[in-house]
């Protein structure tokens, strides 16, 4: 018996709509859950931050709203802001289905960027509806 997917899979959609996505391809084919033990730049790491569930009356869910941290690791500055801009026009006001899951809706909410480890980071957190 299949579990139904709820916002706890919504990573897989994130991941999806990147893959998907012309210019996000163009410029990094890896994009990893969480974290990655080792990987050669640039790559995309992506994150569950916060999950608030909106349930309706009698226990039905309602559309849970979630934060997704999504980090884009490159050797320079420039380039990761230029993956970190195609991530963005992937992902803000987009709506999309994967494996049944439906993301309602995805805007970006914030954003910083730091350098760590040999590679500049560009966070951006989104703020989803499934």
């Amino acid at each position: 018996m299949d579990v139904p997917k709820t916002s706890l899979s919504a990573g897989a959609i994130i991941r999806a709509v990147l893959l998907a996505d012309p210019e996000v391809a163009c410029r990094t084919k890896k994009i990893f859950p969480v974290v990655a033990d080792s990987a050669d730049l640039p790559y995309i790491l992506y994150r569950r931050s916060k999950l608030s569930a909106n349930p309706q009356k009698q226990g039905q869910p309602g559309a849970d709203e979630i934060q997704m941290e999504v980090l884009c690791l490159t050797e320079r500055y420039g380039e990761g802001v230029e993956l970190a801009e195609a991530v963005r026009a992937a992902l803000d006001y987009t709506a999309a289905e994967h494996e049944g899951q439906r993301m309602r809706s995805c805007y970006l909410a914030d954003g910083e960027e730091t350098y760590q480890d040999d590679a500049f980071i560009q966070q951006l957190i989104f703020n989803i509806k499934i």
